[in-house]
């Protein structure tokens, strides 16, 4: 049973717990037999040599093939068992990065909508699965090898001891002298992306009001920022990697020589004297290897802090109790609703209810509010204060999951997904044909699509064709009213059309309005407003008038002609 204060990736990290254990098993049998050449080293001078064996010396060197051959498929083990925790953590994060990634997009009303997350996902993935993560495995073992050097003679350990503690500093050094700068300049690296894919959405505005060049320029001062943090880190860097693989190698060779005095001083055998420079090189690989792959190392570690911060800030929802299907009667109490990371209010504490089977039009001036309301009473933007009421249930807390089907949304800006024609109208979920034609020929775009290349299965995107404003905004609609929802809302659905699409637009409402659908149709052209049974009309955020079509509009002639009156009636000070 998962705990509250664990998020997605702290489980995914703790269920592959036993296979991070299993790799530690297997790199205390990897680094046991790395001890073989050394001792191998040690057997042939002081048995081969001396007794002038060779079926000794074939022993031997079998045997030491042998172990040799193991270590390998120990190696091989390991480095399998890594991959396989990747792809496990992959299949157990892939879903939970992806909501949390849209869970933040939605709440930051697509100012931060980003793939990051998954890319982050992927990057952790592949440090998992290189060598340089066997690095941390391995220098643990250090004091082993460090112990085996003092069995050799004192000299050499603590020879080992002052080279290994020489090459921590320098690794210190390095993430004292890299770190920040490799954490900024990723975080730089992060906008300038996500500011290249923002402006090429907007490629024709660009192209045609010959912004490209002022874009580059913002684009290059960016990538210059990273290009600099890059390349300032990437010289600390490869100036310690240098200066550790230089000390390496030094030291190697002075343990030879120092080898080489103490076995004229006939304290060590000729055997010992290799051997000790061979497992000095042994042990401080790891070390060595560590601060070369350091760099790795800081962005999977950014990559871990990106991942924790979004999966903490996306519980998983609690399941809840399933909801009879709704009838479409909607209340509106008290609300107030800013949009996402702001706190003023752009919906000021309205209320108002609609019958279900009602179609409801929503006027005002632009910036009045009505796409924010559009947004609150679909679930999309939670109010800050108040409620709205689907059949008396609150719609923040509905399943959204089992709500989805009983609701239609058209927005403003028509974004259909790359994928065939019936897969958009369906919402990507199973392909019934009648549904799917159904709705077609309500939104009265069948004979337009029966046009197209492949008809239905006709893709678009980027592999498929590219359509014009109306037909998107057409096979809009036929996705909004997909299934003979409920509650649909339809913010602008007339301002891609012309006159065919407008009466089409106005026998698909008749249409729904048969089916006894709340529809709520947002608009600025009075073309549609013949359709609608009620209006509301906002004024800053506030309700205006709401009531009976007729009833408002005869109020808003009677303020017009008033507001005439005023303008034509000089006032005493004029006269």
């Amino acid at each position: 049973m998962r705990t509250t204060h664990e998020n997605s990736l702290q489980v995914a990290l703790k269920a592959c717990k036993g296979s991070f254990i299993s790799v530690g098993f297997f790199s205390f049998f990897v680094n046991t037999l790395m001890l073989v050449p050394s001792f191998y080293m040690l057997q042939v001078y002081g048995r081969a040599i001396t007794s002038r064996s060779e079926s000794t010396l074939v022993m031997l060197t079998l045997i030491m093939t042998l172990l040799m051959l193991t270590m390998g498929t120990l190696e091989w083990t390991r480095s399998r068992i890594m991959v396989r925790i990747s792809t496990r953590l992959d299949v157990l994060l892939s879903r939970s990065v992806y909501r949390a990634s849209f869970k933040r997009a939605l709440d930051s009303g697509g100012m931060d909508a980003s793939a990051q997350p998954l890319s982050d996902l992927t990057g952790l993935r592949q440090f998992l699965t290189g060598n340089g993560l066997f690095a941390f495995f391995d220098t643990p073992w250090l004091p082993v090898y460090i112990g085996m050097m003092f069995l050799f003679h004192p000299w050499y350990g603590w020879i080992a001891i002052a080279s290994a503690l020489v090459l921590l500093c320098l690794a210190a050094v390095n993430e004292k002298l890299t770190g920040k700068t490799l954490l900024e300049a990723n975080k730089e690296n992060i906008a300038a992306s996500l500011y290249t894919t923002k402006s090429l959405r907007n490629a024709e505005v660009i192209e045609s009001m010959g912004m490209l060049r002022s874009l580059m320029d913002r684009w290059g001062m960016r990538q210059k920022k990273v290009l600099q943090l890059q390349a300032s880190a990437s010289d600390r860097g490869g100036l310690i990697t240098s200066l550790s693989k230089i000390f390496r190698m030094l030291v190697q060779s002075l343990i030879l020589g120092v080898g080489a005095y103490l076995s004229i001083e006939q304290e060590i055998t000729p055997g010992l004297m290799m051997a000790g420079s061979i497992l000095l090189g042994r042990a401080l690989a790891p070390i060595d290897l560590m601060i070369g792959s350091w760099k790795g190392f800081i962005n999977a570690r950014s990559q871990y802090a990106r991942l924790n911060e979004i999966l903490d800030e996306q519980r998983d929802e609690q399941p809840r109790m399933s909801l009879p299907a709704p009838e479409g009667h909607v209340f509106v109490e008290n609300l107030i609703v800013s949009a996402p990371g702001s706190r003023i209010p752009i919906i000021k504490n309205i209320n108002f209810a609609v019958p279900a089977g009602s179609v409801v039009g929503i006027i005002g001036p632009s910036a009045s509010g009505k796409s924010t309301l559009a947004r609150a009473l679909l679930g999309v933007w939670a109010p800050q204060h108040g409620v709205i009421r689907l059949d008396g249930a609150d719609i923040n807390n509905w399943d959204k999951q089992e709500l989805g089907p009983h609701v239609g949304y058209l927005p403003q800006d028509i974004e259909l997904f790359e994928g065939s024609i019936s897969e958009n109208i369906a919402r990507f979920g199973p392909l019934e044909a009648e549904k799917i034609i159904a709705a077609a020929k309500i939104a009265g775009v069948h004979d337009m699509i029966l046009q197209l290349p492949e008809g239905y299965d006709t893709v678009i995107g980027s592999s498929g064709i590219n359509l014009s404003g109306g037909q998107r905004q057409r096979i809009g609609l036929a996705r909004a009213i997909y299934g003979s929802p409920r509650l649909i809302v339809l913010d602008e659905p007339n301002s891609n059309l012309d006159d065919v699409g407008e009466r089409a637009l106005a026998r698909a409402i008749q249409q729904l309005k048969a089916t006894k659908a709340t529809i709520f149709i947002i608009t600025h052209r009075t073309s549609v407003l013949a359709q609608v049974d009620r209006l509301l009309m906002l004024r800053n955020g506030s309700i205006a008038l709401y009531g009976p079509r007729e009833k408002v509009l005869a109020e808003l002639a009677k303020q017009q002609q008033q507001i005439g009156q005023a303008v034509a009636s000089p006032t005493p000070a004029q006269a």
